[in-house]
């Protein structure tokens, strides 16, 4: 960003924050406590989701997932606190114990399984809901047997963005999942890829075939079809800035950060993924100035996460440089990780459009 950018701006408004001047800790006991649906879900329900009237798959979906709902309803399916020191271990229910939500992006699957999450007849400390990325977070931070004990006695435990990015993540995964749906707890996740296709692509899945189809019987697919609600019947998202209309609207937004895209993807290297929700903590809006294609898949995969906590709290994005779907080049976008890509481009461009509001007409 221009120096000149930086004193306008500067001449008549506070400064604003810095992400790349955070460097947050997270206690365990916060992971935990915050595995709820995000603020941008918070308010969902299977009522205000508006099914494509040329979809009928996505009005059959809240059907399921309603009934799937009402049948959580009863004892947990472990008899966990009712049974006595001398009763047999119950046997693990039969057949898939979860639902697998499979669609593209911008169906609205996220939305789905909040309202499911919402609808399920128990306490929110007996339900649990994260993406993939922060239940994986979660056992590195508890442990694995802290993390079964933790969550066996929930009835409900929603994932959302399924995807397996390496065969340690697989192992992890199917391991405690098995424990979980041995100890009753419902499952419910949603993915670009159907359950036995996990992995393709990104590491060698054959290898680690029994695990995948493990994972796989644990789910009973539910298709979604459509198209991006993001983009269906919006305008194109604004073109970019330029660095001084950014910085202004910085410099007079309360609560707004200002970094340089660059040094912002340098500085994620050095915090975890799973503070990046701590990193945007009250922030009213991100502003970054040189967007540019992203180096490499570690950058890229980092900065997918961070699209995520950013889009799951509804905190806009303005920026100048190149437009957010020239952020991965043609490699990425063809290769084993472009559902990734492809979603983040997704959800900043619906931010930026989000962002229009802070340019002063």
């Amino acid at each position: 960003m221009s120096t000149r950018a930086i004193t306008e701006a500067a001449s008549t408004e506070a400064a604003p924050l810095s992400l790349c001047s955070r460097e947050p800790h997270v206690p365990a006991d916060r992971l935990v406590a915050e595995m709820v649906p995000p603020p941008r879900f918070d308010g969902v329900r299977f009522d205000t989701y508006i099914p494509d009237p040329n979809q009928p798959s996505q009005i059959d979906a809240v059907k399921v997932l309603s009934s799937f709902a009402e049948g959580l309803g009863g004892a947990h399916a472990s008899g966990a606190g009712k049974r006595r020191w001398f009763s047999k271990k119950p046997a693990a229910p039969a057949g898939p114990r979860g639902i697998y939500l499979d669609g593209g992006y911008g169906v609205g699957k996220t939305h789905l399984l909040a309202s499911l999450w919402h609808a399920t007849p128990a306490e929110p400390s007996l339900k649990a809901f994260g993406t993939f990325v922060e239940l994986t977070n979660l056992v590195g931070a508890l442990g694995f047997q802290q993390t079964v004990q933790t969550l066996s006695g929930h009835r409900l435990l929603c994932i959302d963005e399924f995807e397996l990015d390496d065969p340690g993540d697989t192992v992890l995964v199917s391991s405690l999942l098995g424990k979980l749906v041995e100890a009753g707890v419902a499952l419910a996740a949603t993915s670009n890829t159907l359950p036995g296709k996990l992995g393709e692509g990104r590491f060698a899945a054959a290898d680690f075939l029994r695990e995948i189809q493990g994972l796989s019987a644990h789910f009973r697919p539910l298709r979604i079809d459509g198209e991006d609600y993001r983009h269906r019947g919006l305008p194109e998202a604004p073109a970019p800035y330029t660095d001084e209309v950014v910085a202004k609207a910085a410099y007079a937004t309360p609560g707004a950060s200002l970094d340089d895209f660059p040094h912002l993807l340098e500085h994620l290297a050095r915090v975890h993924p799973s503070r990046y929700g701590a990193l945007t903590d009250d922030l009213a809006a991100v502003c970054l100035t040189d967007v540019q294609p992203v180096p490499d898949q570690s950058t890229a995969l980092r900065l997918v996460v961070l699209a995520d906590r950013l889009y799951d709290r509804e905190i806009p994005v303005l920026a100048s440089g190149m437009p957010f779907d020239r952020l991965f080049s043609d490699e990425m976008l063809n290769g084993g990780y472009k559902k990734k890509y492809f979603r983040a481009i997704s959800r900043l461009t619906a931010l930026a459009r989000d962002a229009k509001g802070l340019v002063a007409q």
